[in-house]
């Protein structure tokens, strides 16, 4: 079927027969050695713990960084160029009813950033939206969570109170929060408020966390709580990251998400490599954790979402091995790289030649080239950029498609 911006619904119901590989296990994490031809690493679908889809328009905003915190941001962003350019496409009437063709299109745009770079499942901070928005699209966009935006703005953009979604989920989906975003005496001062609203529980998932003390960060680890790391959009907006040493001695639940590409990286492989350059004395398979099982956990994802079923691979991500560890060959690589990814038992993108194998699949593909490579992907994301440039009246490139 094709992907338009009312988008119908893709059945995760239609699967293709098992792909039953022969697998070498290198480390515990289950990054496994695939002989095929050309040589490749087998891993599980990739998590973004934290993006806004809608939100990855580019270039990106803030001509007066750094922000002492992204409340001052949030409004400055709204004067940018990029922003103003992104509402010639959507105006925002203040709903955040992303079913809205127009917000639909680019969640489903912001959707393709995620597939490009080997995800499997996205986390798609927003007002949580009727069950038709998270059928739309062909991977795991989390469906079952709470949120709040922030401790300070509250849930300026839709949904009942912090203290509200917090009861909604019942302690049996996490509850997500910007908390800590800046370096000032507001964003201090926002984990206090937290605990004193009784937040502080085991499916709290803290987004930035920047300004969280030692102190914090070990009561965080004491009630067992999650920390979405994005360290690209801090150092872009803030200057600053959270204390990841810290989190990671006092065993915090670190997990990676890129942001929108208002602030963020370009993908979850640009941010698992700026870690990495950021801070490389963390070793690549705590960082490979942070984007597989950790994200698992905080997510409150079946485990099996960050495993490879050697006998099954329902869930797959193959990659061309570029280099020769499996955890510093993801730094090394692009969309052009991914050989396959196959969600559900459904071929959501990869090599053309996987289509063959799989051709008997009921999906609607694009083919396109990459390089030298031939691919193809579920829907029609160059459909998607061309609806977007008839009504800007001229060429959006985004840095996420690959085409």
């Amino acid at each position: 079927m094709k992907i338009k911006p009312a988008v119908s619904v893709i059945s995760h119901d239609q699967t293709v027969p098992d792909i039953d590989l022969t697998l070498k296990f290198k480390t515990e994490v289950q990054v496994a050695d695939v002989f095929v031809t050309p040589k490749a690493f087998a891993y599980a679908p990739l998590i973004n713990s934290h993006d806004h889809l809608i939100g990855n328009w580019f270039p990106r905003s803030g001509e007066n960084r750094p922000y002492a915190n992204s409340h001052i941001w949030v409004e400055d962003m709204k004067k940018s160029f990029s922003y103003q350019e992104r509402n010639n496409y959507w105006v925002n009437d203040g709903s955040f009813d992303l079913l809205e063709p127009h917000a639909l299109l680019l969640a489903m745009l912001g959707c393709y950033k995620n597939i490009f770079s080997g995800c499997g499942t996205v986390q798609d901070h927003a007002p949580v939206q009727p069950d038709k928005y998270y059928k739309s699209f062909p991977i795991n966009v989390l469906k079952h969570f709470r949120q709040c935006h922030s401790v300070t703005l509250n849930n300026w953009w839709g949904g009942g109170s912090a203290d509200e979604e917090m009861a909604l989920n019942k302690g049996k989906m996490p509850f997500i929060i910007h908390l800590s975003e800046g370096t000032d005496d507001i964003t201090k001062m926002e984990f206090s408020i937290l605990k004193k609203h009784k937040l502080l529980q085991p499916n709290l998932l803290i987004i930035h966390g920047i300004a969280l003390t030692k102190t914090e960060l070990r009561e965080i680890a004491k009630v067992g709580a999650s920390v979405c790391w994005c360290p690209t959009s801090n150092y872009y907006l803030i200057g600053k990251t959270l204390d990841i040493k810290t989190c990671l001695d006092a065993g915090v639940n670190v997990v990676l998400g890129t942001d929108s590409t208002q602030t963020g990286g370009v993908n979850i492989l640009d941010e698992f490599t700026n870690a990495h350059k950021y801070f490389p004395e963390i070793p690549l398979p705590t960082l490979y954790k942070m984007i597989t099982a950790n994200a698992a956990k905080a997510l409150f994802l079946p485990e099996k979402t960050a495993l490879l079923n050697p006998k099954n691979c329902r869930d797959l991500l193959l990659i061309d091995a570029v280099d020769t560890d499996p955890f510093a060959n993801l730094q090394e690589i692009s969309s052009e790289h991914i050989q396959l990814l196959l969600y559900n038992g459904l071929p959501i993108y990869g090599d053309a030649q996987w289509l063959e194998i799989c051709k008997s699949v009921p999906a609607d593909y694009t083919e396109f080239r990459v390089g030298k490579r031939e691919k193809f992907v579920i829907g029609d994301p160059l459909d998607l950029n061309d609806q977007i440039d008839k009504v800007l009246g001229y060429h959006k490139d985004f840095p996420y498609l690959p085409f």
